[in-house]
């Protein structure tokens, strides 16, 4: 009976396999591949920053509420990326003016705002009749579905998300570990800090049709914090996060093609493992030492 059951596992991972070899031939399989790596590359770039900056739960807010960008984009039976585009860029706007505005703390700011964001959003969808595909798949993503246009709105915020950061890499780091000594030295707190914002609303917004809005939090922080554990050198933390964000959202990608789990949630649990593998290194390397 054991030896059964193995051979009967065996038998199902060749299968599986051969499925996934067939399944890679396909243009929609390729597209998912190279939107996942694009992704993974952008989540480690900009989510070095949010983890170091402690604007995980501003990430957190955009993507929920970018539901309203949704919901709009399935009412008006427009194309919901390009309703999510412009609506989280202009949400991570306000959200930084309200808290650059007010006494109160980001964190009451994101909860007010947010809360407002997904009442309107659940508002809109109970308005939506009939089918609802489009909604749910933006709400969990579905990375099979991305096509051209999402992998060149991809690329083209990597790429000038990569030259901005990179290009002033010196002040951001100054910016990101002492604002208050970057604004003596003369350096434009308030640009950098409204482009990167810009930058971060956009990456959101590109990835949730990848890891949907439930998940797209997951995308930015998992790689960059796994990266932390292993380096406190800020350059070599920035590889690593980029490293960790793209082979985590190829490996995701392929476990989903294996198994037929959904291409979102498979991308978020590799970078969960990875997360735990990283974290139990670190820990018994510490005992060691």
């Amino acid at each position: 009976m054991f030896l059964f059951d193995n051979c009967q596992t065996a038998w199902l991972a060749i299968t599986n396999v051969n499925d996934l070899v067939t399944l890679l031939q396909f243009p929609f399989m390729q597209r998912a591949i190279a939107g996942a790596v694009l992704m993974g590359i952008l989540g480690g770039l900009l989510g070095s920053f949010v983890t170091l900056r402690q604007l995980s739960f501003f990430s957190h807010a955009v993507g929920h509420a970018a539901l309203v960008g949704v919901a709009l984009g399935v009412l008006l039976q427009l194309n919901p990326t390009w309703m999510l585009l412009p609506f989280t860029l202009i949400f991570g706007l306000v959200v930084l003016y309200f808290i650059e505005k007010t006494d109160l703390g980001s964190d009451s700011v994101l909860s007010i705002v947010l809360s407002g964001a997904l009442a309107v959003g659940v508002i809109l969808s109970s308005l939506i009749k009939g089918y609802r595909g489009n909604l749910m798949g933006v709400l969990f993503g579905d990375i099979l579905a991305i096509d051209m246009t999402d992998l060149i709105l991809t690329l083209l915020v990597l790429v000038v998300g990569t030259l901005f950061l990179l290009s002033t890499l010196r002040q951001q780091i100054l910016l990101t570990l002492n604002p208050a000594v970057a604004k003596v030295q003369g350096i434009p707190v308030q640009l950098y800090r409204y482009g990167f914002v810009v930058l971060l609303s956009l990456a959101v917004a590109v990835a949730i049709k990848a890891v949907g809005v439930l998940l797209v939090n997951a995308f930015l922080v998992i790689p960059a914090s796994c990266a932390k554990l292993m380096s406190h050198h800020f350059n070599r933390f920035l590889l690593l996060s980029v490293i960790v964000g793209s082979i985590s959202s190829f490996a995701g990608i392929i476990v989903s093609g294996l198994f037929n789990f959904a291409s979102g949630p498979s991308i978020v649990l590799v970078q969960f493992v990875v997360f735990l593998t990283v974290f139990g290194w670190v820990k018994l390397r510490t005992k060691a030492a």
